[in-house]
């Protein structure tokens, strides 16, 4: 078990910090990356895993402080997993709107059979830039692809993604409910055992 005051986190999204600090509870501080920089590492890697770590890494060197990171996105089975680590940038970085449009594009004559998809985070957490043994934990959320966009919360893929298990898309759900049923919410509940604060 590591006995963590504080950490940062590899983000300078206000949202994610304001979630994982909600998950994490008052046992926890966490501080933004943006406090020691505004430089985002170029992520080389070719797997969640490994853009997690090479961001978790960069943070701890910046800042000196034990770093968590997570990389995610969406795994569309149909498209051999993309747009996997590229989801952010699946449409040359024209915004999630333009994602969706490029999405609904490629399966446009699938059926919803073969529409199978899933959210994927992974998170990292080292103690400091060279930790040889990183913390890993993975959450996937199973759904599949609508063939149009319904809801209004969220971001990113939610308005597309249908999650069986509540009979509507991630956007249509309250964030409370989004934040206990997500793939981040279930790396992160992995990551609260391994650190003794489950």
């Amino acid at each position: 078990m590591i006995d963590l005051k504080e950490l940062v986190l590899a983000s300078h999204n206000a949202g994610k910090l304001k979630e994982l600090q909600a998950m994490l509870g008052d046992a926890v501080r966490v501080r933004s990356i943006g406090e020691f920089s505004s430089v985002e590492p170029e992520e080389t890697g070719l797997s969640f895993v490994e853009n997690a770590i090479l961001k978790a890494r960069n943070a701890a060197r910046i800042s000196g402080l034990p770093a968590l990171a997570d990389d995610s996105g969406l795994a569309v089975d149909f498209l051999g997993g993309a747009p996997g680590i590229y989801s952010a940038r699946y449409a040359d970085g024209q915004g999630d709107a333009a994602n969706n449009a490029k999405l609904l594009a490629a399966l446009k004559d699938v059926p919803d059979a073969e529409r199978g998809a899933q959210f994927v985070c992974a998170l990292a957490l080292v103690r400091h830039a060279d930790d040889p043994l990183p913390i890993l934990c993975e959450g996937l959320w199973h759904g599949h692809i609508l063939h149009e966009a319904r809801g209004e919360q969220g971001f990113g893929y939610d308005p597309l993604f249908w999650v069986p298990e509540t009979s509507c898309s991630s956007a249509e759900l309250p964030a409370e409910q989004k934040n206990r049923l997500s793939h981040r919410a279930r790396a992160m509940a992995l990551l609260k055992q391994r650190l003794g604060l489950a």
